[in-house]
């Protein structure tokens, strides 16, 4: 597969009353098809805050809900890459999102928390001076199978503060 450039295809979903902004790196091949956040259908974001919060996620509607009621925001660290794969492992050519002028307009938000090591490295590269808590959840790749979904659901109730 040649190495394409791509450009995020979604706004951040925020809203006034999120607390934790959640941030992944860039959306999937499959995610950009279905134009929709995790559209993957391997991954297991869907399925691991469904497990957390009790709220349905059947389809886009009821998962925007799950992120309101839940407190949520929703958005990726890489504004624009180049790419072979879908793995983050061959994202190149990287370009930040503004993260520290999205705290700004949603002051709500007391902690970031990020879905794999490709975004949490990236914050700390560009955002680290950043005086807010953040969190770190398990990778809902496919590609992160070493853990079962069972031990994801229980880490992400846990570092949410859902337990």
């Amino acid at each position: 597969m040649d190495r394409e450039s791509f450009n995020h295809p979604f706004e951040p979903i925020v809203f006034k009353n999120t607390k934790t902004l959640i941030l992944g790196s860039f959306p999937s091949i499959q995610s950009f098809e279905n134009n929709f956040y995790y559209a993957h259908p391997r991954n297991q974001f869907w399925k691991i805050l469904e497990a957390t919060t009790g709220y349905p996620i059947n389809n886009v509607d009821q998962r925007i809900c799950l992120l309101k009621e839940s407190k949520l925001g929703l958005w990726d660290m890489i504004k624009s890459c180049s790419r072979e794969t879908s793995l983050d492992s061959s994202l190149e050519d990287e370009d930040v999102n503004d993260i520290s002028d999205l705290l700004q307009k949603y002051p709500s938000v007391s902690r970031v928390a990020f879905t794999g090591r490709k975004s949490e490295a990236l914050y700390r590269i560009h955002f680290d001076h950043l005086e807010i808590e953040t969190l770190y959840l398990p990778s809902p790749s496919p590609a992160h199978a070493k853990m079962r979904l069972e031990q994801k659901i229980e880490i992400y109730k846990e570092v949410l503060g859902w337990v």
